[in-house]
């Protein structure tokens, strides 16, 4: 055996014993290691993962979608996709009851309240039921009082038929509802007031169907023979917010009837925003089975001819071309719907209404309303002209790069930023004392600014040019100049002394207006631009703003 191998073998030895426990008494000669039974192996846990807490993506069809768009869950509140109705306005993206106060009080009629008050108008009425959260119009007209009777409405538990009692200035009438016209949309709003539960009111309605008239009368109760009908579109909080109109006889026609909202139903088709159930085929068809809209307002196309607009919402048939705007761009309004309006106008023209219509109201209301808009509206009457009053020396102009030639005063919110004695960009004057325009074109020293208005030659102001000193510069705060990421600022313009205003009156400008919502402009929208090009002569070279 080999020295090495001796080595190896003794210290091998020399470990075994120096390891070995005294626990026993042994001859001193020989130490012997205590051997141990190995540790018996655990079980290897098995480990759940944890549930997922991410919901599955919405069931769509070839109408409703996309999904992203439904997990956000808009509503008729989302005033990002939808306008806000006249008694609200859009604050951070959410419809918010308006001060009664705000709701314009000329050309719209009285109306009476459920607790004996009178206000001046549909608007004012729906503001306040809007902040008390509890339907409070009960008719139009100028006598309130305890002695009159006021709005009330009931769903039969058994029946399902609804039925309405119709307050006018003298005394007033017990009706049914006729079954045209009768919808989800407006049995959610009776169903909305015969419930006392907060969730279940939210959601309305089941159903909405007719009954027969011959199946109601004839017995122990005495029966209206007489009904009107009622359209609603979903928002309201009584049936008396409702659109009422064309008293009849029922004869052996049908009457309207709801069933109210108890469970959710086997088949949920879609989750409304308010947790409502309904079917997929209920959805993306111009009327509001949720409650809320919600089931309206992720479309890719419309069911039943309802009218899709831009946004991805969906509007009822009869909302195209009535004169009042509901989708953003405004395309349901358009000439190409104005026939169907004037048809319908001239139909209710030929079968008079002894009631006051709301939609009439609420139209009357928001034109006086968007009456009092300035932004984006210019001066017609210097828009087209081509007269250029000058202050300076005329350059002989040959041609335009890159867009069409703006006339002197057509573009009334552009304007140019002159640093020190140099115009290298342009922007746009929102109202007030405040200009937009990008980040890369100013730096953080107001003094070294001016804005100029109005001025169509660069270096040539024309006779309604105005100059107006800088008083604070807001970059973005996470303008990137790398990328040019968020490349926009805010220029504050100095008042006059002694005033409170730092644009003084001029025909020739006008603020543009701010988009309030992403969705306004839609791919492939078609927009102008505008700012200053340039021409090329044979020994000048000049500046004109121009269109692209």
């Amino acid at each position: 055996m080999t020295s090495s191998s001796l080595f190896l073998l003794s210290l091998l030895i020399f470990c075994s014993g120096a390891s070995s426990p005294a626990d026993e008494e042994q001859p001193s000669s020989i130490k012997h290691p205590k051997t141990s039974r190995p540790p018996k192996p655990s079980p290897t846990p098995v480990t759940t993962p944890p549930p997922s807490t991410t919901p599955p993506p919405p069931q769509t069809d070839e109408y409703l979608g996309p999904p992203e768009c439904l997990l956000k869950k808009f509503t008729r509140a989302s005033c990002g996709r939808v306008f806000c109705p006249p008694w609200q306005r859009c604050i951070e993206g959410v419809c918010s009851c308006k001060p009664p106060y705000m709701c314009p009080r000329d050309g719209v009629k009285p109306v009476c309240v459920r607790n004996h008050k009178r206000y001046f108008s549909y608007c004012q009425a729906m503001a306040m039921s809007c902040m008390s959260k509890t339907p409070l119009l009960s008719h139009f007209g100028e006598l309130c009082g305890e002695k009159i009777k006021k709005f009330r409405s009931s769903v039969d538990k058994t029946t399902g038929v609804v039925k309405i009692f119709l307050p006018d200035n003298t005394a007033g009438e017990e009706l049914l509802v006729c079954h045209d016209q009768w919808d989800i949309a407006a049995a959610n709003v009776a169903c909305r007031e015969e419930h006392q539960n907060p969730e279940l009111k939210s959601r309305g309605a089941a159903s909405a169907f007719a009954v027969d008239y011959s199946e109601i009368r004839g017995g122990e109760q005495e029966v209206p023979r007489r009904c009107v009908t009622v359209r609603c579109q979903g928002f309201e909080l009584s049936l008396a917010e409702c659109e009422i109109y064309n008293k009849v006889d029922i004869g052996d026609g049908a009457v309207a009837a709801a069933r109210c909202y108890e469970s959710e139903p086997e088949d949920c088709g879609f989750t409304c925003a308010n947790d409502k159930c309904v079917s997929l085929n209920q959805t993306c068809d111009g009327v509001d089975d949720c409650g809320d809209r919600s089931d309206e307002m992720c479309c890719k196309d419309c069911r039943n001819g309802a009218f899709h607009c831009n946004t991805g919402v969906c509007v009822h048939p009869d909302a195209v071309g009535d004169d009042q705007l509901d989708c953003l761009d405004g395309e349901d309004e358009s000439s190409n719907h104005q026939d169907s309006f004037t048809l319908r106008t001239a139909k209710q023209q030929a079968e008079p209404s002894e009631y006051v219509s709301r939609k009439n109201e609420t139209r009357t209301t928001r034109r006086l309303l968007e009456s009092k808009l300035t932004c984006g509206i210019p001066n017609m009457e210097l828009v087209d002209d081509t007269e250029e009053q000058t202050r300076g020396q005329k350059s002989r102009k040959k041609r335009v790069v890159g867009g069409i030639p703006a006339n002197p005063t057509q573009i009334q919110w552009q304007v140019a930023l002159q640093e020190y004695n140099k115009i290298d960009c342009g922007g746009a004057y929102v109202g007030g004392c405040w200009v937009i325009t990008a980040a890369h074109c100013v730096r953080p020293n107001p003094a070294a600014f001016k804005v100029k208005f109005s001025l169509w030659r660069k270096y040539s102001p024309q006779g309604t040019t105005d100059i107006i000193p800088v008083e604070q510069i807001i970059i973005h705060p996470h303008y990137n100049p790398a990328t040019y990421q968020n490349d926009i600022a805010l220029v504050k313009l100095e008042k006059y002394p002694y005033k409170d205003f730092c644009v003084e009156e001029n025909p020739a400008i006008r603020a543009v207006c701010v988009p309030w919502s992403t969705e306004l402009f839609q791919p492939n929208h078609t927009c102008s631009i505008s700012g200053w090009g340039r021409t090329k002569g044979e020994d000048v070279e000049t500046a004109f703003p121009v269109f692209k």
